[in-house]
């Protein structure tokens, strides 16, 4: 008898779970903001090119402009790694699209042997990110990243891989957070596809 009790009672269990994660899941993985790096670039070695770096705010996420005063997207941190890191001599964030015309309070955007990082936070009130609600991906380009690839890059791609540990979005007092830990930022990495110099010669 106890033993038949304790089987009805964990298929309870395990039935009321299923009805949590049908009626909750599909709307958790639904609501999720994104960071995007641009894949369609190709270029020669040598060349210095610009890759578009976007943002999109989706409805029924913890920030933005569909939330209270408080509650938007004003803070952007990201941080891409580029492998191989030989393929690249040079590589620099900066503002672009939405942003171009906005004045950061703060404003960093450092740079090692393998990556490329931007964190920048704007006033809310003077300065707001005006992005466009649920976009269609990738949303609003937000930043680039000016590359000059090295003069000896072999031809194939480079991989530009966002850090899931630095990358986030926030609000202007940085309270909350949008990352892929919590799950409410989906990542989406980038490529540059470099030529052959016999390749690029036919361009």
């Amino acid at each position: 008898m106890t033993s038949r009790r304790c089987r009805n009672l964990e298929s309870c269990w395990v039935a009321a779970l299923g009805i949590v994660c049908l009626f909750f899941l599909p709307a958790f993985l639904a609501a999720q903001d994104g960071a995007t790096l641009s894949t369609g670039v190709i270029a020669a070695p040598g060349a210095t090119i610009e890759i578009p770096v976007f943002a999109r705010d989706a409805s029924a996420t913890p920030l933005g402009v569909d939330q209270p005063a408080g509650s938007r997207i004003q803070s952007l941190s990201y941080k891409v790694t580029f492998t191989p890191a030989s393929s690249v001599a040079s590589k620099l964030f900066s503002r672009a699209g939405i942003t171009a015309g906005l004045t950061p309070i703060f404003q960093a955007t450092p740079t090692t042997a393998t990556t490329a990082s931007y964190l920048g936070t704007f006033d809310e009130v003077t300065n707001p990110i005006p992005f466009t609600l649920d976009a269609t991906a990738p949303g609003n380009q937000v930043l680039k990243i000016t590359v000059t690839l090295a003069a000896t890059a072999p031809a194939g791609t480079i991989d530009l891989t966002l850090d899931p540990t630095a990358t986030l979005f926030a609000n202007q007092a940085g309270s909350t957070e949008e990352t892929p830990a919590n799950g409410w930022l989906a990542l989406a990495d980038g490529q540059i596809t470099v030529l052959s110099n016999a390749a690029s010669a036919l361009r």
